[in-house]
């Protein structure tokens, strides 16, 4: 349990820095894909990088932090391997790990950096008008969509092929 809630942590930490890697120093509009859809109308493309060899330090950490998570899970499988976990040992090492990880995302992004902080809008100014009044940040429903039954079906299956190996 305690090796699932570390790579938990380590997959947030990996998700933060490559969110802060693609707006504040990629700045490239494909990276708001999650965005809603009024937010992406009005962004301006930035065609300027914020400094000189910033995109080039924004794709270094955003690969590496792709390296993390891809090693998290690594690291949870493996791991079930040595010890031989049954399906629902998986299931819910994997489960607990995407729950984490979406409570992070909703709590962290959506409310503390989109809302509160405004970090997203200091980087793109022309999103302020498309959050002003909201209470929390945007796509609630598929949110809690993917917290709820998508990570759980994919938890399973995920479980299901590392039991069938």
């Amino acid at each position: 349990m305690i090796l699932t809630i570390f790579l938990s942590l380590v997959v947030c930490g990996a998700v933060s820095l490559m969110m802060i890697s693609g707006i504040a120093f990629i700045q490239d509009i494909r990276m708001f894909s999650s965005a809603p859809k009024e937010a992406r109308e009005v962004l301006i493309p930035r065609d300027k990088e914020l400094f000189y060899g910033a995109r080039t330090i924004g794709w270094v950490l955003a690969i590496f932090s792709f390296a993390m998570i891809l090693g998290s899970l690594t690291i949870a499988i493996l791991d079930g391997f040595r010890s031989g976990f049954t399906f629902w040992q998986y299931f819910m090492r994997i489960v607990i790990m995407f729950t984490l990880y979406k409570v992070y995302d909703m709590i962290f992004f959506d409310y503390f950096l989109l809302m509160r902080f405004h970090f997203f809008q200091h980087y793109y100014p022309e999103i302020e008008n498309v959050f002003k009044g909201r209470k929390y940040g945007f796509n609630i429903k598929s949110q809690l969509l993917k917290l709820f039954i998508i990570f759980p079906i994919v938890s399973a299956f995920i479980a299901w092929i590392c039991t069938m190996l």
